[in-house]
């Protein structure tokens, strides 16, 4: 189960700076006119004095409200109450943003576990499997500038030409299981197959052979065999 992002609260004080400067900018309370006096916004918002002087502080600091003693709140500016609001809208858009990125983060730390725990089913598969089985999984790197690269497991006639079959594909991170005649190998692939006890080698000489003209003449010359075929 997925945690939910870490929901971030404002400060009390700030939560009602914000909520009077909306007020003002929605004309409420209109430029140089007077505000409720502290102890009656304290009731409005059900909080301490301290916490209404606090919020009050924030905005003369903004130069959205000034504070006469004895003259009480007097609304300054509107322009400065809608900048108010907008620093916050940003300050929470780049919040949300930073959520979605932990989000996106520890969902693919659970994917790369579960791909983990993959393909150590497999390992753990191909080691019973090998036990119990002559026809045991064996793994296969493709060369570089082989001619598999860029061809489809049935263009190659790869069962065909080796007698093996191809169960998975792992490319990079991935595992692919039970991958069809249209699956295209790339370069860095590494195959597992499985075949019968000469498979492996009918399979490297497949894939080499093509790869290094020079090494298949040396094997055709160490091989009288299959020098005449």
């Amino acid at each position: 189960m997925m945690n939910k992002p870490e929901k971030i609260t404002k400060p009390v004080y700030q939560q009602i700076a914000i909520d009077i400067a909306s007020r003002i900018a929605n004309g409420e309370f209109p430029e140089g006119k007077k505000i409720s006096g502290r102890s009656t916004l304290a009731g409005q918002y059900n909080v301490s004095p301290e916490t209404i002087r606090r919020s009050v502080s924030l905005l003369e600091d903004m130069k959205i409200v000034s504070v006469t003693h004895g003259s009480g709140i007097l609304v300054e500016s509107m322009e400065n109450s809608m900048a108010f609001i907008n620093q916050f809208k940003e300050v929470d858009s780049i919040s949300g943003i930073k959520n979605s990125i932990n989000e996106i983060l520890k969902q693919r730390e659970e994917l790369d576990q579960k791909l983990r725990e993959s393909l150590d089913r497999v390992l753990d598969y191909t080691v019973r499997f090998k036990t119990s089985n002559p026809f045991a999984p064996l793994e296969v790197e493709i060369p570089e500038k082989s001619h598999l690269i860029g061809k489809a497991i049935g263009e190659v006639n790869f069962w065909q030409n080796t007698g093996a079959t191809i169960i998975a594909i792992k490319r990079e991170d991935e595992l692919i299981l039970s991958p069809g005649p249209y699956m295209t190998f790339q370069d860095k692939d590494a195959f597992v197959m499985v075949g019968d006890e000469d498979a492996y080698d009918r399979v490297r000489h497949y894939i080499y052979d093509f790869v290094d003209p020079e090494r298949h003449k040396a094997k055709a010359a160490e091989d009288p065999d299959k020098k005449k075929k």
